[in-house]
C-alpha cells in the first residue's frame, strides 16, 4: 500500500483509512486508497501509511473496530501525524467520537474535496457554489466545535452556554446557506441568459473523470490557455470558447472533473457549472487510457452524465495520453491479446474499447498524437447536428464519415 516519506516541512504529515468488505476485491480498496493519497497530495498533505480494515459494515461509532483504533493512535503517536483522513463520508457522531479518540485532526473524503475545490476556486462563481457545498456540509457537524462550552448535562432546566451557542451559530449557518442559495439563483439565471445568448452555434461539451486531460485538450483544440495542471481538480470554472474546425465554427466548454464518491453538496451546487453538459448538442468524453482503471473511471462518468439527464447526448469518446499507455498496468480482463508487449495506435483500435463504446478515438494532447483523426471526427459531428438543425441550407452537403464510423 502506498507510503511516502515527507516531502515539505511546509506540508502536513497525514495518515489515510479505509475499510473494504471480505468479499470486494483488495486491489479495487487500494486504488481507492491510491486515489484519496492523490487528493491528499493535492490539498497539501504527505502520506506517511495507510490503514485498512476488512468489515463488512463500518464501525458505528469509529468506523473502524477498536483494535485498528488502538494500531492508529499509537501510530499517530509514535510519528507526529498531524492528519488522519477517512475514505468514506464520516457521520456527525463518528466524526466527534474518532477526533476524541485520536486527540488529532480528522477529515473525511467530502471535507478533503470540498477543502481542494475551496483552495481551486478561481472566480467569485466558483467561490460562491464551494462555499454554499462547505456550510451544507458543516451545519450537521457543528455540535463539536463547541463541546469546549458543554459543561452540564441536557434535560429540563439544564440547557448550557455551549448548546445556546450552537443553537446561535446553526441560526447563522442557515441564513448564510440561503443567502448564497439566492446569489447562485441569481448568477444561474445569469448564465442561462448567457447561454441562450450565444446564438445557433452547435455546442461541445468536454467530460470526464478528473485529471484526465481536458483542460489539455481544450487548450490545443480551441487554440486557448486554460489553465491545466498534474492534480485534482484543477479546473472548476466552466471555460466556453468558439472553435473552428474547416469550415464549422463551435462552442467548446471545458467543464468539472468527476470522481467516484463525488459530494451530493457539490453536485447541487455546481449545478449551474453542469447544465453545460446537459445543454450540450455533443459531449466529448475523454478518458485517460493509461490510467488501470480508466474502464470504471469510464463508467463513473457515464453513470453522473445519465444523473444529469444527457444520456441520450450523441458522444465521442476519447481516449487521452496513449503516449502513456502500458499494458501491464491493466488486469487481463481488461484488454484483448495481453500478450503483446507494445501496441500501436492500430492495435488499440482493434480492441474492445474501439469496438464496442461509442465512436471512439485515441490521441496524446500533450504529444499530439493523432489530433487530425480526432479534428475530422468532430467537424463531421458537428457539421451533421449543424446541418439537422437548419435543413434548409441547400448549398451545404453532409461530410463523409471519417474511418471510425465505418
Amino acid at each position: 500500500m502506498l507510503e511516502k516519506k515527507q516531502k515539505s516541512s511546509s506540508r502536513e504529515r497525514a495518515i489515510l483509512v479505509g475499510t473494504f468488505k471480505f468479499r470486494e476485491d483488495e486491489n479495487r480498496c487500494k486504488e481507492y486508497l491510491d486515489e484519496l493519497a492523490f487528493l491528499a497530495d493535492t490539498a497539501g498533505a504527505d502520506c506517511i501509511k495507510v490503514f485498512v480494515q476488512r468489515i463488512d459494515v463500518p464501525h458505528p461509532k469509529t468506523y473502524v473496530g477498536s483494535g485498528k483504533m488502538d494500531e492508529i493512535v499509537d501510530f499517530i503517536k509514535a510519528n507526529e501525524i498531524e492528519l488522519v483522513i477517512f475514505d468514506d463520508e464520516l457521520s456527525p457522531s463518528q466524526l466527534k467520537n474518532i477526533e476524541h479518540r485520536l486527540e488529532s485532526k480528522v477529515m473525511d473524503r467530502t471535507h478533503l474535496i470540498l477543502d481542494i475545490f475551496a483552495g481551486r476556486a478561481r472566480t467569485s462563481y466558483a467561490s460562491t457554489q464551494v462555499e454554499l457545498a462547505q456550510y451544507e456540509y458543516l451545519l450537521p457537524r457543528l455540535s463539536k466545535m463547541w463541546t469546549h462550552l458543554q459543561k452540564q448535562k441536557g434535560g429540563i432546566g439544564m440547557k448550557g452556554p455551549g448548546e445556546r451557542e450552537i443553537e446561535t451559530d446553526r441560526r447563522i449557518v442557515r441564513d448564510r446557506i440561503s443567502k448564497l442559495k439566492d446569489d447562485l439563483k441569481k448568477i444561474d439565471r445569469q448564465m442561462a441568459t448567457q447561454r441562450a445568448n450565444r446564438g445557433s452555434l452547435v455546442r461541445v461539451a468536454l467530460v470526464g473523470y478528473t485529471n484526465v486531460g481536458k483542460s489539455t485538450l481544450m487548450n490545443v483544440l480551441g487554440k486557448v490557455d486554460v489553465f491545466a495542471e498534474n492534480k485534482l481538480f484543477a479546473t472548476l470554472d466552466t471555460t466556453v470558447r468558439k472553435v473552428v474546425i474547416g469550415d464549422q465554427p463551435f462552442l467548446l466548454s471545458d467543464t468539472v472533473g468527476f470522481i467516484r464518491k463525488l459530494p451530493t453538496q457539490l453536485i447541487e451546487s455546481f449545478k449551474s457549472t453542469l447544465d453545460e453538459v446537459r445543454e450540450a448538442d455533443l459531449l466529448l468524453h475523454v478518458v485517460d487510457i493509461s490510467h488501470p482503471s480508466f474502464e470504471e473511471h469510464y463508467l463513473t462518468v457515464q453513470k453522473t452524465i445519465a444523473e444529469l439527464g444527457a444520456a441520450d447526448k450523441p458522444t465521442l469518446v476519447v481516449f487521452n495520453k496513449i503516449d502513456q499507455f502500458k499494458v501491464e498496468d491493466h488486469v487481463p480482463s481488461e484488454l484483448d491479446e495481453l500478450e503483446k508487449t507494445e501496441w500501436s495506435l492500430n492495435d488499440l483500435k482493434q480492441t474492445w474499447m474501439a469496438k464496442t463504446l461509442n465512436q471512439a478515438v485515441f490521441i496524446s494532447a500533450v504529444e499530439k498524437d493523432n489530433l487530425d483523426e480526432l479534428r475530422q471526427t468532430i467537424h463531421y459531428l458537428v457539421k451533421s447536428l449543424s446541418l439537422d438543425r437548419y435543413p434548409q441550407k441547400p448549398s451545404q452537403s453532409k461530410p463523409e464519415p471519417p474511418s471510425i464510423f465505418a
